[in-house]
């Protein structure tokens, strides 16, 4: 399988990285925010060239998570086609004007109206994206427990998901593992084969990742009750580390940006930039 076929954290040496899980944690949540409240294309598209910039700096290459992408892309376009079928007109209920562009059947025109919140639709998602998949990539799964702790989530709840993303690489180990395993013995997984015989196959590597993960979660459960995981209300963390420069300087660009969104919203009286009125 390829390296990008999951998420999961991949170090580097940037100073994304070198903040703190706390900090990531809280600029993803107010950017996202910020994201989500307004409907302004010119933030929006700022916010995009933003994260792409972030993701730059991470010094994460896109080819590593071209897999991901590709998918999330593919959802946000699925949404959109279906905004567009249930909703064809939803541009005119927002801006209150109609200028078609290209009639169809039916109730189907595509509009300006249409065709621009569209394109806000699209962007509210790509100015979101880059920022959780850095969030991801760029927090060692430990660290990410320690910053749910640092917001005052409890322990055990930010070690479950720290080990549910540690656990993703070693799924994806082992189902590449039984899968070559099962080929040699003759199972055809390929896509030469019908897709129904295919299916019938894949049951012949899923029952074997189930068990080996249920074994794994049983090693893990036991290792954790020996030690006395959850005697206590509160713990230490190893990876924590304290704020510094960059870290105050990141969640005050995110505050920043929440602001300058509810400060349009509230100036303006509405989530959405109308380009269609003088």
């Amino acid at each position: 399988m390829s390296k990008n076929a999951a998420l999961s954290y991949l170090p580097r040496k940037s100073v994304v990285h070198r903040m703190t899980g706390t900090t990531k944690l809280a600029f993803f949540l107010l950017w996202s925010t910020a994201a989500m409240l307004t409907y302004d294309t010119r933030l929006l598209a700022a916010m995009t060239v933003g994260g792409l910039v972030l993701f730059g700096v991470s010094r994460i290459k896109l080819q590593e998570v071209k897999g991901a992408l590709l998918f999330m892309l593919a959802l946000v376009m699925l949404n959109l086609i279906a905004i567009f079928l249930f909703s064809p007109d939803q541009g005119t209920a927002i801006y209150g004007t109609r200028h078609v562009i290209l009639p169809l059947f039916w109730r189907y025109n595509v509009t300006q109206e249409t065709l621009f919140y569209l394109l806000n639709f699209f962007l509210k998602y790509s100015a979101v994206i880059p920022v959780a998949l850095l969030f991801i990539l760029a927090t060692d799964p430990s660290e990410f427990a320690a910053s749910l702790a640092g917001i005052g989530v409890s322990y055990k709840v930010g070690y479950a998901v720290a080990l549910a993303l540690r656990y993703i690489p070693d799924v994806q180990r082992d189902f590449h593992n039984i899968s070559q395993a099962q080929q040699a013995r003759g199972v055809d997984l390929s896509a030469k084969d019908k897709t129904m015989t295919r299916l019938k196959n894949s049951a012949a590597i899923l029952l074997p990742l189930v068990l080996s993960s249920l074994s794994r979660i049983e090693t893990i459960s036991n290792a954790m009750e020996l030690r006395g995981f959850g005697k206590h209300k509160k713990r230490t963390w190893y990876v924590k580390r304290p704020f510094q420069a960059r870290d105050w300087a990141a969640m005050a660009l995110a505050a920043a940006v929440l602001a300058v969104s509810l400060g349009i919203t509230l100036t303006t009286g509405s989530r959405y930039f109308n380009p269609f009125v003088s």
